[in-house]
């Protein structure tokens, strides 16, 4: 049985949404001498963390053509924390067989389900590849969300005659809901509050994401727990029963009381009944905006990044620094940076990153800096893409002098500057700091922590070394809001996280890394979405297709310089 203990809904495993991806392709290689080629696309899907590729479905074969619309789709779930690489092969079929090998291949093309969602109008068009020296033309998606993924339904419940489970007084029962799992397990969906010393309990009315209930499956079985309380945790099940998302949406009906069975009383008492009845009071759903819709509409992520270049890191031409340059593998810095960055950018159009460093000394004149430009160009501090990102970070690596102290307050502050300035929605801005050790300026970061929690911006923190970041915690507000000079943050911002807890221990770093971005990415959907929502902001109707995405990216500026466009 599943357990009953403590769960986190953000971080069970039901996708984000599920997105349906229309191929068609233009321009495909002719391979049949007497007739043009019969072509089908097959998708693969990679495993996070591994290099292996399944495939995951084909669409179907379409006669004599080089410029197919396939009318099969594929339906994929959609985790925005997760990297999602994608590999779609054209074939064209000469034979019955399902062996592909027997069939003539016409071009692949790579990508992750994030460019697809991420471009113009969730319409990607991109060459296909793979026969050297031919032209093998184009393949072209086109995304859609479906839409029960948006819904929440909103419902309530009472209880009669529930079975008298304590001693000196009545039952204290809740009810604990599971969605059933295709292998046959059950994954806990939602918790009731506990009614104390009650046998026919009324619960609040509660809220609760449709995808969660049964994942797009109107017709998946929802088991329904029903438990009496315990202070210690050892909680007496009085009974169960079973509905479906179909059978609730129903509403209150006949069909909507439910009999709570005990399978061990059932079998020990000829003359058993139920455990009492659980009715289904009032059932509504409504449709929410998704972070798929903003996306859609046009709103941009835009991605910034600030590294700790602080003495306390160690000689960079040290082996035993954070900042070790090796030859053979990644530090813990530029893991960190590949693994958010690649993800994060798939959702920036211009792939234009502001990239900067604090506490360290800078050449000429060995001034400290709290927010310098790491590709040296005070002017623009933009760089091309992760890869541009990783090459400045280790081009100051060769450069700067690591010193110190560790202020986190200037850079959010620079960001959050740059954020104001554009609350419409269109944008929102993400800042990852990658750090070795305590904040020196704790009062001052706290100070603007709060300040950007009323704007378009999300911080992601990620702890790298083996120090103690207990004073990390703080800023993460999800035990309790980080607040400054009496003042409580808005909204809760910041998601910290030690690196050391994700690296694999068979040293597999493209696991450690994956492991990371999904955990640190998995609030910003939610935190985007709750700005939005405070501010009544409704994602703007989805963009017109194009081949070529406009650049609407906006840089971080420089100190004392003005916004730049990019």
């Amino acid at each position: 049985m599943a357990t009953i203990g403590d769960f986190d809904p953000l971080n069970s495993t039901v996708p984000a949404t599920k997105i349906e991806i229309t191929v068609s392709c233009r321009n495909l290689l002719d391979m049949d001498t007497f007739s043009k080629s019969d072509p089908v696309v097959v998708l693969y899907v990679q495993g996070l963390g591994t290099k292996e590729w399944r495939e995951f479905g084909r669409t179907e074969v379409i006669d004599n053509t080089l410029n197919p619309d396939f009318v099969r789709k594929f339906v994929l779930d959609f985790f925005f924390e997760e990297k999602q690489n994608l590999r779609f092969d054209a074939y064209n079929v000469d034979t019955r067989s399902s062996n592909l090998s027997k069939h003539d291949f016409l071009g692949q093309m790579f990508c992750t389900l994030g460019e697809i969602i991420g471009s113009t109008g969730s319409r990607l068009e991109r060459t296909l590849s793979g026969i050297p020296g031919k032209k093998c033309g184009s393949i072209i998606f086109t995304a859609e969300e479906l839409s029960n993924c948006r819904d929440i339904a909103t419902m309530q419940l009472c209880a009669n005659k529930l079975d008298k489970k304590d001693f000196f007084g009545k039952s204290d029962p809740f009810l604990v809901f599971y969605r059933s799992n295709e292998d046959g397990t059950f994954t806990i969906c939602h918790k009731t509050e506990v009614i104390k010393n009650n046998l026919n309990p009324v619960w609040q009315p509660f809220t609760i994401p449709v995808r969660a209930l049964c994942n797009g499956d109107y017709d998946r079985t929802v088991k329904v727990d029903v438990y009496d309380w315990d202070r210690d945790g050892s909680h007496d099940f009085i009974g169960e029963f079973t509905t479906s998302y179909r059978e609730l949406s129903r509403g209150q009906s006949q069909f909507n009381v439910y009999e709570v069975l005990n399978p061990k009383k059932k079998g020990k008492k000829k003359k058993y009944v139920n455990s009492g009845t659980v009715t289904l009071l009032s059932f509504k759903v409504e449709s929410e905006c998704t972070f798929v819709d903003f996306i859609r509409g046009g709103t941009q992520l835009n991605f910034t990044v600030a590294i700790d270049f602080t003495a306390s890191n160690g000689n960079p031409s040290q082996p035993t620094s954070l900042h070790y340059m090796s030859p053979y593998q990644m530090n813990a810095y530029a893991m960190a940076l590949k693994a958010v960055g690649e993800i994060i950018q798939d959702y920036d159009s211009d792939k234009l990153f502001p990239a900067y460093g604090f506490g360290a000394k800078l050449p000429p004149d060995g001034k400290i800096s709290h927010a310098f430009p790491m590709n040296s160009n005070t002017e623009n501090p933009n760089c091309v893409a992760i890869e541009g990102v990783l090459e400045a970070y280790f081009q100051s690596l060769r450069t700067v002098q690591l010193y110190g102290p560790t202020n986190f307050a200037p850079v959010i502050s620079q960001v959050a500057r740059c954020a104001a300035e554009v609350t419409d929605g269109s944008q929102y801005f993400v800042l990852l700091m990658i750090t070795d050790g305590v904040i020196s300026d704790m009062d001052q970061t706290k100070e603007a922590v709060v300040n950007a929690a009323g704007l378009p911006m999300s911080i992601i923190i990620v702890g790298v070394g083996p120090a103690e970041f207990d004073a990390m915690e703080e800023l993460d507000g999800d035990e309790v809001r980080v607040s400054s000079r009496g003042r409580f943050a808005e909204r809760d911002i910041v998601q910290f996280v030690p690196f050391r807890d994700y690296i694999d221990r068979s040293g597999n770093q493209v696991l450690s890394m994956a492991r990371l971005a999904k955990d640190v990415l998995a609030e910003i959907p939610e935190q985007l979405l709750s700005f939005m929502k405070t501010r009544g902001l409704e994602p703007r109707p989805p963009l017109p297709a194009a081949s070529d995405s406009p650049s609407m990216s906006t840089t971080i500026p420089a100190p004392k310089q003005s916004k730049k466009h990019a």
